[in-house]
């Protein structure tokens, strides 16, 4: 079980490897957990394992990196391969691949983080973002009464996403193999941002979303898309932003995550109950679907 890390979703990562490896001890694996770190290879090859549960999250874990370590020794392992993380992961150049296939997302740019922080790139509402993190890591929301550009945190990246708000409610779907599972619509007092996703309250989750007929096909298409078109392999869950006044032309997609959270507030397990399987069997659905191939 790879898990923590070194990425600014450490955190989220322990309490995902912490819940997997309970859960698969009790459908009767044997599993090591293994905190990720620079003697990861000397780590694996010690243990030898049958196959490698990749409960790591944002860069170095979720980006394509260890998959290409993983590839290289030639151990199976969980989730997406290095070409589908890596550009899941980059959220500029997943876009451009959801417009190939038609799927509908808000207009970006990268911009210098100075620039950004210089003037507005682009008119108010926007969204500020890392272009390579998830888990809502490093998010500024600048509104139309803004009185000036953003300042950005040291943290930030010398070059950042910028694109325009979408308003609305927030929607998920977890892709499960070649089907879609559920949507989920995730209500909070604010925005869906990090203490809303992992602090115990911090949301409320609607499972099925109670939304029209339409708009849950249309997310559950829209999911098996992305899916499709970015490469991934096993799971994926894809986030929306349905602005409900506007029907189906409302709807758009903002990204894709290719090693959804495994944690007690996650929304895929969540999914993965409401069609039936338990945790345990959800995660070992996850092993035995398990690959060293791109």
């Amino acid at each position: 079980m790879l898990m923590g890390g070194p990425s600014a979703e450490r955190e989220v990562s322990l309490s995902t490897g912490r819940e997997c490896a309970r859960a698969l001890r009790g459908e009767g694996y044997e599993v090591v957990e293994v905190d990720a770190g620079p003697d990861l290879v000397v780590h694996l090859q010690d243990i030898k394992p049958d196959v490698v549960f990749n409960a790591l999250h944002g860069r170095w874990g979720e980006d394509g990196c260890v998959q290409g370590l993983l590839e290289w020794l030639r151990l199976p392992y969980t989730h997406s391969g290095v070409l589908a993380s890596a550009l899941a992961m980059d959220k500029e150049r997943s876009k451009g691949a959801y417009r190939s296939v038609g799927l509908p997302v808000v207009d970006s740019v990268l911009a210098p983080k100075a620039e950004v922080m210089a003037r507005h790139v682009m008119a108010p509402p926007y969204v500020v973002k890392p272009n390579n993190e998830g888990s809502s890591v490093g998010i500024y929301i600048v509104h139309e009464a803004a009185n000036g550009p953003p300042q950005l945190s040291d943290e930030m990246p010398a070059q950042v996403m910028v694109e325009t708000y979408a308003p609305g409610r927030e929607l998920t779907a977890t892709v499960m193999g070649d089907r879609a599972l559920c949507v989920t619509d995730i209500l909070t007092d604010g925005w869906y941002d990090y203490e809303a996703k992992y602090a115990t309250g911090g949301s409320r989750h609607v499972v099925p979303a109670e939304i029209p007929a339409e708009i849950t096909q249309l997310c559950l298409d829209y999911a098996l898309r992305a899916h499709a078109v970015l490469g991934c392999r096993g799971l994926s869950r894809t986030d929306f932003r349905w602005d409900e006044t506007r029907g189906a032309e409302g709807l758009v997609l903002l990204e894709t995550n290719t090693q959804p959270g495994m944690t007690p507030t996650s929304l895929t397990p969540e999914q993965a109950q409401h069609a039936g399987l338990t945790f345990g069997q959800f995660c070992a659905w996850l092993v035995e679907d398990a690959s060293c191939e791109r």
